[in-house]
């Protein structure tokens, strides 16, 4: 006798720039795990983010200001309401950048972060047990897909000597290598900059102070001379009849 399961929603949304799997793509996967680890559950939200939602999302809930691969949010159901079993949040940018790491195509590295985000979902903790987590996710990788199970633990952190650069959109990607060296000796130029201009800055409004000794008289305001004008005098009339 076949063991039904009811229906089982999947709520997709996207705020990414770039294009993740879909229905068509996840969708029997999403079913596989929650026949094999969630028989109860009845709905499942899957978002798509950037690097920077998801860094917003791990700084306010996980207190990390870094962006990662996968988030889950399981949710607490209360008796007699509907049995979501919760929300699992993937960054594409993250995901695609792992997936050429590891040579396979951003749909394969996907479905590794949905089962890794489901196992979260159901209760497992890979940081606190003996290893348990990760070696079920590769049987349901083996059992699910039919592929060989991909690794999480690929350098997935930052690699020594990376740097965080800015972009113009206000979003911040780390880079590596030559990109890094250069951004180390771009923000070197900017700080010897700021430093010269606060040092003639300072040269200009320096009052120059005068040594030890008597103090400099002001000079006196020369007082001009006033211009003495003379009256001259009438000369005396001659009066007189001509005849």
């Amino acid at each position: 006798m076949t063991q039904t399961h009811p229906p089982f929603l999947i709520d997709w949304s996207t705020r990414s720039k770039m294009r993740g799997p879909g229905e068509q793509s996840l969708g029997k996967l999403l079913h596989g795990l929650r026949d094999r680890l969630a028989p109860e559950a009845q709905g499942i939200s899957l978002t798509y983010v950037d690097d920077r939602g998801m860094r917003k999302l791990n700084r306010e809930h996980r207190g990390k200001n870094i962006t990662t691969d996968v988030l889950s949010f399981p949710s607490s159901v209360e008796k007699g309401a509907f049995p979501h079993l919760g929300d699992i949040v993937i960054s594409l940018p993250t995901a695609d950048k792992m997936a050429k790491k590891f040579g396979v195509s951003r749909r394969r590295e996907v479905e590794t972060l949905v089962i890794h985000g489901f196992l979260h979902l159901c209760g497992h903790d890979h940081e606190a047990d003996r290893g348990e987590m990760m070696t079920l996710q590769a049987e349901l990788e083996r059992e699910l897909l039919d592929e060989a199970p991909l690794a999480m633990s690929l350098k997935r952190g930052r690699k020594p000597g990376s740097k965080v650069k800015k972009l113009k959109d206000g979003s911040r990607v780390v880079v590596t290598g030559r990109a890094a060296a250069a951004l180390v000796r771009r923000e070197r130029v900017k700080k010897d900059k700021k430093v010269k201009v606060k040092k003639v800055a300072k040269v200009k409004e320096a009052v120059p102070k005068r040594g030890p000794g008597r103090p400099r008289k002001e000079a006196a305001t020369p007082v001009q001379a006033k211009r003495v004008v003379r009256r001259r005098r009438p000369a005396p009339s001659r009066s007189g009849v001509l005849g």
